[in-house]
């Protein structure tokens, strides 16, 4: 769809739009150091301090909030040899099902906030990702002491909307997909640099105290902006981590040495970098929305009963080179749970394996925007390369 002009520096390509979402939308595109403009993306929902969904270039400033607590979450898809059939064919032979499958998806990577690795163990990959960490963090002055247990969390799924998927595309090829972000340990920097961003702007007059900015040039944007990269980069070898644990685990199930893995896909779709927009180099902020420049792959979840697909930007510049990240919340998770029921949930997720548990109500697809809308709106910001259908789905509380 073309974009809809919200204001002076607002285009949204949201056709199902809350008010709040746009009030929310209008506050950060009058932000003074806005350029060219603020793009809405067809998933936006209402967030903290900015809305979900919004894609925001700046110049000289970088609003911590706006990239979240949720530093890096994203977005991890691999596609297997493997196809429906040869599913189908081991569960025949060994009677061995989906409910194994998952059950020991639940025991190789910890689930549910606050819950990590017993200790730091290797699955023949681990080492390697904690020391380049180590390494980052050290060449950084990265300052870690708030989370002393960040190594154990690498490898670890969280809770909420995050979530682990077995899937067919199109032709019934099977593909492993996952997403997360960088757990316990980016959610401690990013509300340490949220406070410091709103200290430093006392006294200035802002829509939103989470509005709060960081000014280049200063001790403390680049601060931020070191620990930022070390969290962004903490979150992509998490999903990588998972993905792999995953990998070996389902080549366990499937009684072969390897998952066969033929395509991965790994993007953000929380996080900051520097980009050209505007004819100007400026600070881009993609809060909920996943890099979509011409020809990159992206990942794009519906929810825990609906279709995803995996895309190939179109370098849509009114866009900022910005696609959805999802298929963006319809109800709070306090509003879903009063609205529907265990028993809803289970009607929605027939044919699936998952973990029957009345904790997940509040992730029942209804909760979720239509992700068939999302992405016809979303059809002049990249084009569909695979629909993911689910047959297996992995939570934590």
């Amino acid at each position: 769809m073309s974009p809809t002009r919200e204001g002076p520096t607002l285009l949204s390509w949201a056709s199902q739009l809350e008010e709040s979402t746009l009030v929310q939308a209008r506050q950060t595109a009058a932000m003074p150091f806005i350029h060219p403009h603020v793009a809405l993306m067809p998933d936006a929902h209402s967030g903290k301090g900015s809305a979900v969904g919004t894609v925001i270039p700046t110049r000289g400033a970088v609003m911590p909030a706006a990239v979240g607590v949720d530093i890096g979450c994203g977005m991890i898809a691999a596609r297997t040899e493997f196809t429906h059939a040869d599913v189908d064919a081991r569960t025949a032979a060994t009677g061995n099902g989906l409910a194994a499958l998952r059950e020991a998806v639940e025991d190789a990577i910890p689930l549910s906030p606050g819950n990590y690795n017993r200790g730091v163990g290797d699955w023949g990959f681990t080492a390697a990702r904690l020391g380049e960490l180590e390494e980052l963090a050290d060449a950084g002055g990265v300052d870690l002491s708030h989370s002393p247990k960040w190594r154990r969390q690498l490898g670890s799924l969280g809770g909420g909307n995050h979530f682990i998927e077995l899937c067919l595309d199109e032709t019934d090829r099977v593909w492993l997909f996952l997403h997360s972000g960088s757990r316990g340990v980016g959610n401690k920097i990013a509300q340490h640099h949220i406070r410091v961003a709103q200290r430093m702007c006392t006294g200035v007059d802002l829509p939103n105290r989470d509005l709060a900015y960081l000014t280049e040039g200063t001790v403390e944007f680049d601060r931020y902006l070191t620990d930022l990269h070390w969290a962004q980069r903490f979150a992509y070898l998490n999903r990588a981590e998972m993905m792999d644990r995953f990998g070996v685990v389902f080549a366990r199930w499937m009684g072969v040495s390897d998952h066969r893995e033929t395509e991965r896909t790994n993007c953000h779709h929380n996080y900051t970098r520097q980009e050209v927009h505007g004819g100007e180099q400026v600070w881009l902020t993609r809060k909920g929305a996943v890099d979509a420049h011409a020809g990159v792959r992206a990942v794009i979840p519906g929810s825990m009963g609906t279709r995803s697909y995996v895309v190939e930007g179109l370098g849509n510049a009114e866009g900022l080179c910005s696609a959805p990240h999802g298929a963006g919340r319809r109800f709070s998770r306090t509003e879903a749970k009063r609205r529907f029921t265990q028993d809803d949930l289970r009607a929605r997720m027939v044919g699936i394996e998952y973990r029957d548990s009345s904790e997940f109500v509040d992730e029942i697809p209804d909760a979720y925007k239509d992700i068939d809308v999302v992405m016809d709106d979303a059809r002049d910001l990249v084009r569909v390369v695979h629909e993911l259908r689910q047959i297996l789905n992995v939570k934590g509380t």
